[in-house]
């Protein structure tokens, strides 16, 4: 084993989220603190609400595009100029 390697597991994801400012929860120091914890739980319930927003924003998205992809494809084969077909 290298001598710079992490002996802890998640050493590595500490270093990584570390430098972003970004916290790893539950991973870096636990607190005993009923309110933090019920503050990092709220906290994580609206990072967890914009995320699943995004998502349904995305497959949105994804399935307009296949719409137009298929209204495409319907007009292409109505107009004869479907290049697949061979008359």
């Amino acid at each position: 084993m290298p001598e710079d390697a992490p002996q802890d597991p998640f050493e590595m994801f500490r270093r990584l989220w570390g430098g972003l400012g970004v916290p790893l929860p539950g991973m870096a120091m636990p607190t005993f603190d009923p309110q933090e914890v019920d503050k990092r739980i709220a906290e994580l319930r609206s990072v967890e609400a914009w995320l699943n927003m995004n998502l349904n924003m995305v497959k949105f998205s994804i399935q307009g595009l296949e719409l137009q992809r298929a209204a495409l494809a319907a007009m292409r084969t109505a107009s004869g100029g479907d290049a697949s077909r061979k008359e």
